[in-house]
């Protein structure tokens, strides 16, 4: 499935000799002792896969990797040896075309990185029958514990307790609904053949099951080819806490300890620790022993993930399902023990032993402490986590060191797409305690910088401050339990407002002294100033004012669970601007006012531009020091009508400002002057507004080489004027508003409703996909569907 490729991915093996800006990546770790005996050396490899998957050089045979079009300038197709095209974007999941590019190159074994083709019983028999080594468990067991419903018999048979629920054969709707009954709400349908979130829907009450369910199903059709479902009794306060086991070929099998993954939206993970915390030495001891006998029960080889449910209340856990592959959060693991779990895997394809009894890996994690993994997503917390795309324009990370580690398929300038999981990179650290393991992550992500795609960098920071997320207190629902905290209303300080403006002032001496605009390559009788000067001549500006606008708040809303709407039907998004005014005294002395209000007097400030920083000396205050980034629109960027422009003829210029300062991250949107909003009669949180948040206007649907298209349906309804705004700006606003703009580049799969219909406020309009996810748009408000121009598939 697609929308986990970005995490099926291959690390490239003997990255370190391939790639040597990469190198930083590798991971020198060793084994205990010398496990050689009866090896048969494994000299090539393909992997199967996409994004970045890498063993010690030492050990790394010749490297073949695949990649699609839309990854032709990928940084696991341009660091290996041999790279081959495949062609179009769903070719990762053609494991017969890769067996057949595998034979032609003359390798020796695949490896089917960390995706679902790794998880694939007929492929890994394929490629046995092939005379390839497949590097993973034997197909059987894959077959045994990739079917949920089976693998449940199979562990109730070994004495392993699991959730209560049906996973039997029938799957008529009307069946599947009557053993939810019979179960009890709420309940959680899941694919029989599902992983990573796909396929999984929660149903709280009877109502909406069949909406739930048919949900459920084609989200797994899509993803895995198969639709059965399970039903299974869902805790309400639920860790998810998971082993890494392994075993060879000679009979022997350890757990390296467990991991909790409970912080989690969409049913996927984003934050894992390892040790799990608050778990008593009885129950970490037994969970250990159920994995492993779950793993011996199915003759089991390899690497794999035995998951459990852990309910908070009853203290007890039941099996949930078994990850037969390498997991994403793997390198947690390889944190606590010390070991490079990829190398294992192709000691264990070659016929070698475990390099560590379990008595050595215990002794391993009492030694190493605690580490923590972060995921880094493009993606948005404050519409649901709709996945983002687009190139990262500016990407600096945290310093690498043996305490923290980045493994990462992308560098800056590359793109992250809309075809593939939109993860980044993952961030690991480690600490002699859990909450010297903390201090790191939040140390580490506040290093992190990333311009380009939105991205759940400033929301990964919040929950690690989180006062129950320190303490340990977490489960499933975590986000949603602290959702005021995790949500907070968008602040921003005086002293930032005070560096954007002054980074502006001399940024524009600079560019004065060059002749370049403000605005890049737009023509000068069109250009607007980004500020208003008070005063005459060309040297300093005596005052200079501007506005900044900040993001708005987020609500909950009707696109997955974010609004556009408050609850009385008016604009909650809504951006509000802060007018700021800067004198000049020199060319490095400057006076501040807010809104106003004289705030900061003879402020030192130099600007060093290969690194894109203000370093500013506030009287009475600490330096500081900001990195800020601007990102102009151009042309094709702008709000407006055909080519950029709007109907009157008049640009809309807008830069776009990311400041990080003191380890966060703001954004403002640099707006013109208020005479220049007044005068071109368009308010400046529409008109000079970033041009991806602000409304379209009507457009056909386009179409897509693939044959499918992207639209929205428009709606109407009673839209209220502004009082005191010109009339021509609140009938703009009332067409803008009709628009029910499309959240992200996406596939329709379902179109809902039909031109004339009466639509209720949060009703579903249609079914997108992105990413491989299904999203629910909903209707904002009340009102009549006048026309719908796109159509479903």
């Amino acid at each position: 499935m697609l929308a986990y490729l970005i995490w099926s991915q291959p690390r490239t093996v003997v990255r370190a000799l391939l790639c040597p800006r990469l190198a930083s990546v590798s991971r020198p770790y060793s084994s205990a002792r010398s496990v050689d005996d009866g090896l048969t050396p494994l000299t090539s490899v393909l992997i199967a896969n996409r994004g970045e998957l890498d063993a010690p050089h030492q050990h790394g045979p010749f490297t073949t990797t695949i990649y699609t079009e839309p990854d032709s300038q990928s940084q696991h197709a341009l660091s290996s040896p041999s790279a081959v095209d495949i062609g179009e974007p769903s070719a990762y999941l053609d494991g017969d075309r890769i067996i057949e590019i595998a034979m032609r190159e003359g390798c020796q074994s695949i490896h089917p990185g960390y995706g679902f083709l790794s998880e694939n019983s007929t492929f890994a028999r394929k490629c046995t029958e092939a005379g390839l080594s497949f590097i993973g468990p034997p197909w059987r067991a894959i077959e045994a514990m990739g079917n949920k419903s089976e693998s449940k018999n199979i562990m109730e048979a070994a004495g392993v307790r699991c959730i209560p629920g049906y996973h039997g054969v029938n799957q008529e709707p009307e069946a599947l609904r009557a053993e939810a009954t019979k179960i009890g709400y709420p309940v959680l349908l899941k694919a029989v053949k599902g992983g990573g979130g796909k396929g999984m829907r929660i149903v709280d009450r009877d109502a909406e099951f069949f909406e739930q369910l048919t949900a459920a199903k084609s989200e797994a059709r899509n993803a895995f080819g198969d639709d059965q479902m399970l039903v299974e009794k869902y805790i309400t306060t639920p860790r998810h806490i998971e082993v890494q086991i392994f075993a060879d070929k000679h009979g022997s099998c350890v757990a390296l300890g467990e991991r909790d993954c409970s912080v989690q939206r969409r049913h996927q993970k984003i934050l894992e620790e390892s040790p799990a915390p608050n778990l008593g030495p009885e129950l970490r001891r037994e969970l250990w022993d159920k994995a492993r006998a779950a793993a011996l029960a199915v003759r089991y080889e390899g690497a794999g993930t035995v998951e459990f449910i852990f309910d908070n209340d009853a203290q007890t856990f039941y099996f949930m399902e078994m990850n037969t592959r390498l997991q994403v959060e793997h390198a947690v693991t390889e944190m606590v023990t010390g070991q490079d779990l990829v190398h294992w895997q192709f000691l264990v394809a070659a016929g070698g032993k475990l390099p560590l009894t379990q008595e050595e890996v215990e002794a391993r994690i009492a030694e190493r402490g605690w580490a923590f993994e972060a995921r880094i997503y493009a993606e948005n917390p404050d519409k649901n986590f709709m996945p983002d795309s687009g190139q990262l324009v500016h990407l600096k990370t945290p310093d690498r060191s043996e305490h923290v580690r980045i493994d990462a398929g992308f560098v800056q300038g590359d793109e992250i797409t809309s075809h593939y999981d939109p993860m980044i990179a993952k961030l690991i650290v480690r600490g002699p305690t859990r909450r010297a393991a903390l201090q790191r992550m939040r140390a580490a992500l506040a290093g992190y910088e990333i311009v380009g795609p939105k991205t759940n960098i400033e929301f990964l920071k919040r929950v690690c401050n989180s006062d129950d997320f320190i303490a340990g207190e977490v489960e499933t629902g975590f986000i949603d339990k602290h959702r005021d905290e995790l949500f907070p209303a968008t602040t921003v300080s005086d002293e930032v407002l005070a560096q954007a403006a002054i980074s502006v002032i001399l940024e524009d001496m600079v560019a004065r002294q060059t002749s370049q605009s403000l605005f890049g390559s737009v023509k000068p009788s069109r250009t607007l100033p980004s500020g208003a000067v008070v005063g005459l001549g060309t040297g300093l500006a005596p005052e200079r004012e501007m506005s900044f606008v900040t993001s708005p708040t987020p609500t909950r809303d009707f696109i997955g669970t974010t609004s556009i709407e408050s609850d009385d039907g008016s604009d909650a998004r809504e951006k509000k601007a802060t007018a700021v005014i800067v004198r000049q005294k020199s060319s490095d002395t400057f006076d501040i006012a807010i809104n106003g209000e004289a705030r900061f007097f003879s402020v030192k400030s130099r600007l060093d531009r290969p690194s894109e920083t203000l370093t500013s000396f506030f009287p009475g205050h600490t330096r500081l020091d900001s990195r800020i980034i601007r990102v102009d629109s151009n042309v094709g960027n702008l709000v407006g009508g055909e080519g950029g422009w709007p109907h009157d003829g008049i640009p809309c210029p807008s830069t776009t400002m990311h400041i990080f300062q003191r380890g966060q991250h703001h954004v403002l949107d640099l707006a013109g002057p208020s005479w220049i909003t007044k005068a071109l009669a368009h308010p400046s949180h529409s008109f000079f507004s970033r041009a991806e948040d602000a409304p379209r206007p009507s457009h056909a649907p386009k179409r897509h080489q693939d044959g499918t298209s992207t639209g929205t349906p428009q709606c109407t309804s009673d839209a209220a004027v502004t009082p005191g705004r010109d009339a021509e700006v609140a009938n703009k606003r009332r067409t803008t508003a009709k628009i029910i703009p499309c959240p992200m580049p996406c596939k329709i799969l379902r179109v809902h409703v039909a031109a004339g219909e009466q639509v209720e406020r949060g009703q579903a309009l249609l079914i997108i996909e992105s990413m491989k996810m299904e999203t629910v748009v909903r209707s904002p408000q009340t009102g009549t569907v006048q026309r719908v121009w796109a159509v479903g598939g």
